[in-house]
């Protein structure tokens, strides 16, 4: 398994797109930014088909140092839940002729367009 860097993206989405790495990197930067400034205030982000962040609020509790087996308080604080969305969930579930390996399926969705009735 290899770990992918926000370079590597930039580096593929400008080879993709046609378009000068300087402008896909501030475009990446400036849509990471908003994600962490709408969850700082709190709001829910739902992108369809890829999935929904939010933050929750995790109450202060207890917990033990495995180490030294000393009782420790950890205070509340604020986490950031992620839902992964339907088509990410088809993307990443096992093949189960695969020994449990997660096997990327490829998907075109076609959306049509809603008419209304006249």
């Amino acid at each position: 398994m290899a770990t992918i860097t926000k370079k590597d993206l930039v580096d593929r989405i400008a080879e993709a797109t046609d378009q000068r790495r300087v402008h896909v990197k501030r475009t990446i930067q400036a849509f990471l930014d908003e994600i962490v400034s709408e969850l700082g205030n709190g709001n829910r982000l739902e992108f369809r088909d890829f999935g929904v962040f939010e933050i929750r609020a995790r109450a202060a509790r207890t917990a033990q140092n495995p180490k030294t087996l000393e009782r420790v308080q950890v205070p509340a604080k604020r986490a950031v839940k992620f839902k992964p969305g339907r088509l990410m969930r088809q993307t990443l579930a096992p093949d189960p002729s695969s020994d449990g390996q997660v096997v990327p399926e490829v998907k075109t969705v076609v959306r049509r367009k809603k008419t209304r009735a006249r």
